[in-house]
């Protein structure tokens, strides 16, 4: 079996290999640093590293302002603080400005596990979707995750990089070239799509090889960029399948699901099945046991696949 990384230790490293090449970046983390794994990029480069404290408004404040001279600042913190505590400072300093803030948050979803639903992010996608001109990104593995980081150094402009907490295994190659906008059609397939993204999308893959044993044929499209997203790819596999499932770790309200469903309705309207958190706050638990109580497993998938099929 293939090495299991959680995204947020991609994050940890693919920082120190950006701090290497390009002195202008900094980070900024608040009191988290060794859970969000912004600590070696903090022991490699002390002078550009700023312990913020519990603090996260002041820390986007100064992201912020970091911005306005140049600099190109990862602020991290948990997913659940970064996007719901900071909101209104996002908005205002980041966003409205449109300055060169990279917020990269970890602990995302209910993978978090025991540290339960105060601090599992379920709604942080949508809250950042909404924010005009912010690039939305939820990377599946850790090639995924350090692709999408230099991506976003390079892009003009708010990026939102959204990373967990549990190991994943790998499903992109080493020299995976993340572009920003764009999906990635994974398995081709004519009777239905599944469209997810993060934790989801090696369940997705497996839900679509057990589904092939039964003669399923479905499509798998990795959707990493939720804002802007490829309305060209999802336009395609409405047209050319005629059903999609969505799959994703994150509230259906809001998220790839509302995203996708968004593209669909306007372009070209095919009968739709949402695989998340319906509706729920997370809870206290193990990551396995909590993916089963919401309904985020591969067999999950394929019941949401046959029903969609049977709409159409």
């Amino acid at each position: 079996m293939a090495d299991k990384i959680a995204t947020r230790d991609a994050y940890g490293k693919a920082l120190i290999k950006l701090g290497q090449e390009n002195p202008n970046v900094v980070v900024l983390d608040a009191d988290l640093s060794k859970s969000t794994k912004t600590a070696g990029f903090a022991k490699e480069f002390p002078e550009r590293f700023f312990q913020m404290g519990i603090a996260e408004a002041d820390m986007t404040a100064t992201a912020a302002g970091l911005a306005t001279c140049g600099k190109i600042p990862f602020l991290s913190t948990f997913a659940v603080f970064a996007t719901g505590r900071n909101f209104d400072q996002v908005r205002n300093s980041i966003g409205y400005p449109h300055l060169n803030v990279k917020i990269a948050a970890t602990h995302a979803g209910i993978t978090v596990g025991e540290d339960g639903g105060s601090h599992q992010s379920i709604e942080d996608l949508a809250l950042m979707r909404t924010i005009p001109g912010m690039t939305v990104i939820a990377p599946a593995d850790a090639n995924d995750t350090e692709a999408a980081i230099f991506a976003a150094a390079a892009h003009d402009g708010p990026v939102y990089l959204r990373m967990g907490r549990e190991p994943l295994p790998l499903i992109f190659p080493a020299d995976h070239r993340f572009v920003i906008g764009k999906a990635d059609r994974l398995r081709d397939g004519k009777d239905a799509t599944i469209v997810a993204n993060g934790v989801m999308l090696n369940i997705a893959l497996a839900a679509a090889e057990n589904l092939a044993a039964s003669g399923v044929n479905v499509r798998v499209v990795n959707v990493s960029t939720l804002k802007p997203l490829d309305r060209a790819e999802i336009t395609a596999a409405a047209r050319e399948t005629g059903a999609i499932v969505t799959a994703e770790e994150h509230s259906v309200i809001g998220g790839l699901g509302g995203a996708v469903a968004e593209c669909v309705a306007r372009n070209h309207p095919v009968p739709m099945e949402f695989i998340g958190v319906q509706d729920r706050f997370g809870q206290s638990g193990t990551p396995a046991v909590l993916m089963r109580e919401y309904g985020l497993t591969a067999e999950d998938i394929e019941a949401a696949v046959r029903k969609v099929i049977a709409r159409k």
